[in-house]
């Protein structure tokens, strides 16, 4: 939205220059986003039944994991951001789990591994994406698990068409699911013959688009956890079955590690970017890099630059950032990190200095070394009475491991194979640790009001997604659906941390680009690969709400790369 508020006010003709592909959504008694209508629908129904953003939050997520059981799941993990509109705070949550107690580097380079494996039992991290459920709610929340499951529960058993987009991810899984010998991936053999993942396919294969699924074993597991609360997946037999399938493939979870489980609130981290202050979780997701993108980009005046300038200038901050994020994004209850000096003004005028105008830096590397020694779902909601939760939630891949819990139709996730072999390094696997996440929320205020919720999903385009649409808004006055609909790009990462490969960086460019420009960027020596058609994916899938605070109309916005909507009420 505009820097100066008083031009905030709602003049859609400032906009329509841009060819959006949807119009915005406004609403002024509450509002959700997310990437499919189903969902969208179950949140809105909670609103409208007299929940707040928490209540609506875990309906949609819930109701996610059933109709894009691709993206996320019971098994998987969660990360939100609550704006509490009476007190003016935000909250972060973290809900990732931990790496079992047995975990072993050791074990693993016995068994040949150089590096992590990633769809075995040893990826396998303990699911905290319902524990993050039931302590969203214990503490913001006016319903209880029953009440905001019961959409989810519903669906579940009486089935749902199945989208284009979900239906062509889907099929992608088929294989991982049935731990299919001729799979792309070397580390999917070593269990049993019949393979629990038949439980999320129609007699062996993918659903197609529009055929109805149902999910009668999933629907029983969430209905265990509606009548028992979180504890009927980390205690009891649920805990057990899992624990034992994961050992099958070669994992160490055991119902210890499970029934151990905590999640964890947090203080947020932040980057006072224009007149607004962003808000991320901290490590160990990676929102640091988005914060330290923002902190570098606000000493440039982004508005008055020309757009290979402007592009330059993102592309190469958030090459800095991620230098630093890949170094130092780890689990800070087992690692020292240096936020201190990495958040402060000095640090970020060094890396600053770093930005020439005329070419591309060479290879990038952390200002600070060391010392000697991707599917996801992401949902926004805000309510009537301004509170606003910005909630996140993976399985990491598709499907995550591809492994089923037998009789649950829980897919788990293979978030541990982000941890590193190296034992030096902060990011290193390790007993009841917590891994380099990438998902991550976003939240902005003005003044310590609220002003957007938002989020863009999609492994490491995380954070440059929230860069470039807050930007979009910030510095370029776009609205939500247009921050969203603008053509993205993304440093690639093919061969070691994330932009810093080769020279210059490999970056993708969504198409719409004009030709002129693209040319100017790769005159800076900035490497551009071209994406189109359904591949123009990889740019992640993002979600927008604005509050105006004055007269608490929303307005939000859904991105097109994804099924979903934003509706209100």
């Amino acid at each position: 939205m505009h820097t100066n508020h008083q031009e905030e006010r709602f003049d859609m003709s400032v906009d329509l220059v841009f060819r959006s592909r949807r119009s915005n959504v406004l609403a002024r008694h509450g509002m959700v986003a997310t990437s499919q209508p189903l969902a969208a629908l179950a949140g809105l129904e909670v609103l409208r039944a007299g929940g707040n953003a928490a209540d609506a939050a875990i309906a949609t997520a819930a109701m996610l994991c059933v109709v894009e059981p691709t993206s996320t799941g019971v098994g998987g993990d969660a990360f939100a951001l609550y704006y509490e509109a009476s007190s003016g705070r935000v909250y972060a949550l973290n809900g990732s789990g931990r790496a079992a107690a047995a975990a072993s580097i050791e074990a693993l380079q016995r068994q040949g591994y150089r590096r992590m494996p990633t769809f075995t039992g040893h990826t396998v991290t303990v699911p905290g994406a319902v524990a993050a459920w039931g302590d969203l709610l214990a503490r913001f929340g006016r319903m209880t698990l029953a009440d905001v499951l019961r959409p989810a529960i519903e669906t579940a058993e009486e089935g749902y068409p199945v989208s284009e987009l979900i239906a062509l991810g889907w099929a992608t899984q088929v294989k991982k699911l049935l731990r299919a010998a001729d799979w792309e991936s070397g580390d999917l053999d070593n269990g049993p013959e019949q393979p629990s993942g038949r439980e999320l396919l129609i007699d062996g294969r993918a659903p197609r688009p529009g055929e109805i699924v149902r999910l009668p074993t999933l629907a029983q597991t969430l209905r265990g956890i509606a009548e028992e609360g979180p504890r009927y997946i980390y205690e009891g037999e649920f805990a057990h079955r899992l624990c034992e399938h994961v050992q099958k493939y070669g994992g160490w979870l055991t119902p210890e590690d499970l029934s151990a489980h905590r999640s964890t609130w947090e203080e947020p981290i932040t980057a006072r970017y224009r007149d607004l202050t962003l808000y991320e979780c901290p490590p160990n997701g990676q929102g640091l890099v988005a914060v330290l993108a923002l902190n570098i980009l606000d000493g440039f005046d982004l508005a008055a630059m020309r757009e290979a300038d402007r592009l330059h200038v993102l592309i190469e901050a958030m090459r800095l950032a991620f230098a630093d994020g890949q170094q130092w994004v780890a689990d800070p209850a087992q690692v020292d990190i240096p936020l201190g000096r990495l958040l402060s003004p000095e640090y970020a005028a060094e890396r600053r200095r770093a930005i020439s105008l005329e070419r591309a830096q060479p290879r990038v590397a952390s200002g600070i070394p060391l010392p000697v020694g991707s599917d996801t779902v992401y949902l926004t909601v805000v309510d009537g009475e301004g509170n606003a939760c910005s909630f996140i939630q993976s399985l990491y891949m598709g499907m995550g491991t591809g492994l089923v819990v037998p009789g649950t139709g829980v897919s788990l996730q293979n978030r541990g194979a982000l941890f590193s072999l190296d034992p030096s390094h902060p990011n290193a696997l390790a007993p009841g640790k917590r891994p380099y996440h990438t998902i991550i929320p976003a939240l902005t205020t003005r003044e310590g009001t609220l002003h957007a919720s938002f989020g863009v999903m999609g492994g490491h385009m995380q954070p440059q997604g929230h860069v470039q649409v807050l930007v979009n808004m910030a510095d370029l006055g776009m609205w939500p659906q247009q921050a969203l609909d603008a053509p993205r790009w993304m440093l690639a990462a093919q061969r070691g941390p994330v932009g810093a490969e080769e020279p210059g960086g490999l970056v993708y460019v969504e198409e719409g680009r004009d030709f002129s420009l693209l040319a100017e960027l790769a005159r800076r020596g900035h490497h551009l690969a071209p994406v189109t058609g359904r591949r123009r994916g990889i740019f992640g899938g993002g979600q927008v709400i604005v509050r105006d605070p004055d007269t608490g109309v929303l307005v939000g916005g859904s991105d097109p790369r994804k099924d979903g909507c934003a509706i209100g009420f």
